[in-house]
């Protein structure tokens, strides 16, 4: 049966009676990576070179996103051809040979900082991310992450972590919304308990929100329960609807894009739809939307979206191929003088200098993570959560309500008066 919670917030402490110590590692030259160079057995059948690597290299704490991340470096060869495909299929009697990509270190410190916690377990927690937060640490933005704030949240005082290679940088095929790639390898714990040192939690991030993106967000707390979430975001059996204000109206008012998604060549931090793309890294993208509300004669929408894939900036990126990017999204041409060219025509004068402010406020895309549906990855009870959108995107919302004109033609203020 489902079970739906409303930010319902419980803060038992974040020790998992099951989280265990990160193993040995059985095949490491230190942060510098690991070298392979193995036969395939005769007797094995077909598989992925990335699976069939990062089986051998798995009991020495090498994640396949680190696997994958070699292969499309070119660091992996087989026979002594390299591959760039993590897809490339291996069969018995082929030689690998694979470096794995360095990550260099990095050290995360627990930090103070609020958490909207949701939901909360022994096995995982739930979490309301504010907008502007970015989910883990990287070089250059140690501090202030969601993940610094779970860290004092789960009474760890520090710890180590690999940070991802500059090479995830140029391959978008690791998204931010599917299964997140971010490696926690070693932990350095700090002047804690004995029985937080004999119970290590690792803040298992396992799916990622843009830093502009408020809403919904899953951490495991355990090994497992890491292991099963990031299962069903490959599967694609997580329920996930965000919500948006878009420039313009979508057309037509509900509809599936199925678009791959790549690396915009023209701006390594963006990405772009485009049907037939032959771009390397293209990837499958789809998502659903609907149009659940109109503004100003069409000048704005709200608009929800339903993932069917999870790629790095794949509502942004799909809403622009419609021609309607995000209100706020600036990168992605929901600038503000688009928003007030769509606007200030199709409502009353008297509202231009409102509109104009309020515009002018804006500064993150307009889109939330509403709700967030998983099976729990212990008990497999079927788990819903809905969180509505934060004081920024409803202070819009409202405004394009109050100065959109009612059915009779009259403006919101002037109906209430009546």
């Amino acid at each position: 049966a489902s079970r739906s919670h409303f930010l319902r917030a419980s803060r038992p402490r974040c020790v998992s009676s099951d989280a265990v110590a990160e193993p040995a590692l059985a095949r490491r030259g230190g942060h510098a990576g690991t070298r392979l160079e193995e036969a395939v057995p005769a007797a094995e059948g077909r598989s992925r070179v990335d699976a069939w690597i990062s089986a051998r290299l798995g009991g020495g704490g090498v994640s396949r996103a680190r696997v994958q991340a070699s292969i499309r470096a070119g660091l992996v060869a087989v026979n002594g051809r390299p591959v760039s495909k993590v897809s490339h299929t291996v069969k018995g009697g082929d030689k690998v040979s694979c470096t794995v990509s360095e990550l260099q270190p990095l050290r995360a410190e627990a930090e103070d900082i609020p958490l909207d916690i949701v939901y909360e377990d022994e096995h995982l927690l739930v979490v309301n991310k504010p907008a502007h937060m970015v989910v883990h640490p990287a070089p250059g933005n140690a501090n202030g992450t969601l993940v610094n704030a779970i860290l004092h949240h789960c009474k760890i005082s520090t710890f180590t972590c690999l940070a991802r290679s500059p090479i995830y940088d140029e391959c978008p095929e690791s998204s931010d919304d599917d299964v997140d790639v971010f490696d926690v390898d070693q932990f350095t714990i700090g002047e804690v308990s004995s029985e937080v040192r004999e119970a290590i939690v690792r803040p298992g991030i396992v799916h990622r929100l843009d830093k502009g993106t408020s809403g919904l967000l899953v951490v495991a707390k355990d090994e497992h329960s890491h292991a099963q979430l990031a299962e069903q975001f490959k599967l694609h059996t997580i329920s996930r609807v965000y919500i948006s204000l878009t420039c313009g109206v979508p057309s037509p008012n509900s509809a599936r894009i199925e678009v791959p998604i790549s690396r915009d060549p023209n701006n390594r931090t963006r990405m772009v739809a485009a049907p037939g793309s032959g771009h390397r890294y293209a990837k499958h993208a789809a998502s659903r939307y609907k149009v659940r509300e109109v503004f100003c004669g069409g000048g704005s929408a709200l608009v929800e979206w339903r993932l069917e894939t999870g790629r790095t900036h794949q509502i942004r990126a799909h809403a622009k191929y419609l021609g309607n990017p995000l209100l706020g999204d600036e990168t992605y041409g929901g600038t503000k003088s688009m928003a007030l060219s769509l606007l200030r025509p199709r409502t009353p004068s008297k509202y231009h200098g409102d509109l104009s402010n309020l515009v002018s406020k804006i500064d993150r895309p307009c889109l939330h993570a509403a709700l967030l549906g998983f099976k729990h990855p212990h008990s497999g009870e079927a788990l819903e959560f809905s969180c509505p959108p934060p004081d920024d995107f409803t202070e819009v919302l409202d405004q394009l309500r109050r100065v959109t004109p009612t059915s009779d033609g009259q403006d919101s203020d002037s109906a209430a008066q009546v």
